[in-house]
């Protein structure tokens, strides 16, 4: 079982307020490089002249990748619409990556179309992650064509408009479900939206953003010292999944009750029409 630390840190922002991105070539661990470079060959493989870019992101390209334990998040931008794509091939290349891989604790394919990623006059997440969280490793780096961005509330929208529907989208994948490792998936996959909704919820406030869950949970400890400790359990269980679907779906009911009647409220202030695609004024 592994033991809650202090790690991770907040984005720094420049003297306008905007993200800087820390992520850099130079940040990443020589021994995460061999595996990258088959994640870019399979890539290039199987899509050919499809592939516009492929972009590290998370903790590997922040020079904070724990061998065994991080994740290596992709992001692959494609020339041609995803409907377009034959991607029959990506679950055999995950599976067969991961497989060849112990430096990780996983691959993560995402794909997304470039004129998807360079339509900004709405706030998306995946353009926000390119500009401030990953480091390009292969084709045309699109992070100069793409706007800075703050910890604003187009940003905390983006992690408050769908908590309730991922609430119980988490429960109904938990109920009756025997096969463990989902489960596990499951517990972690929910634990990391609640911290970082929580984070959302005082984000104006910090100005400040972060994707590490230790430093989400001190921010929202902060305005919320009545949550702390349920908010501490949301990190435990994301550092260390249980397969206790009862216990999880109790906890979820708990905290999920007081966490959609508190985002309810930002949503009222901020989002009162519930536009799910950031259509919020925007810091430029």
């Amino acid at each position: 079982m592994r033991s809650i630390k202090n790690i991770g840190r907040f984005c720094k922002n420049d003297h306008n307020g905007f993200i800087i991105n820390d992520a850099s070539l130079d940040k990443i661990d020589t021994g995460f490089f061999e595996l990258i470079e088959k994640v870019i060959d399979t890539y290039r493989h199987q899509m050919g002249t499809d592939l516009h870019s492929v972009y590290i992101r998370g903790s590997i390209p922040r020079g904070l990748g724990i061998p065994e334990v991080s994740d290596l998040d992709t992001l692959r931008v494609t020339n041609k619409a995803l409907k377009d794509l034959d991607l029959d091939w990506v679950n055999n290349a995950e599976q067969k990556l991961n497989k060849d891989s112990s430096c990780i604790n996983g691959v993560e394919m995402s794909f997304f179309n470039l004129d998807d990623i360079c339509n900004t006059k709405r706030f998306s997440i995946i353009p926000f992650m390119i500009k401030t969280h990953s480091v390009c490793v292969y084709g045309e780096d699109l992070r100069n064509q793409l706007p800075a961005f703050k910890a604003d509330a187009a940003l905390a929208n983006e992690h408050i408009i769908n908590l309730e529907s991922n609430f119980v989208q988490a429960k109904e994948d938990l109920r009756g479900n025997e096969d463990k490792e989902d489960i596990l998936d499951c517990c972690v996959w929910i634990m990391k939206i609640i911290i970082r909704a929580g984070l959302a919820l005082v984000m104006e406030k910090e100005k400040q953003y972060t994707r590490d869950l230790y430093p989400a949970y001190e921010a929202f400890s902060r305005y919320y010292p009545e949550k702390k400790e349920k908010m501490l359990q949301a990190l435990e269980y994301a550092i260390n999944p249980i397969e206790n679907t009862d216990e999880l779906i109790f906890y979820l009911n708990d905290m999920g009750k007081w966490m959609i009647e508190t985002s309810e409220e930002w949503l009222l202030l901020h989002n009162p029409h519930k536009e799910r695609n950031g259509d919020l004024k925007r810091n430029d």
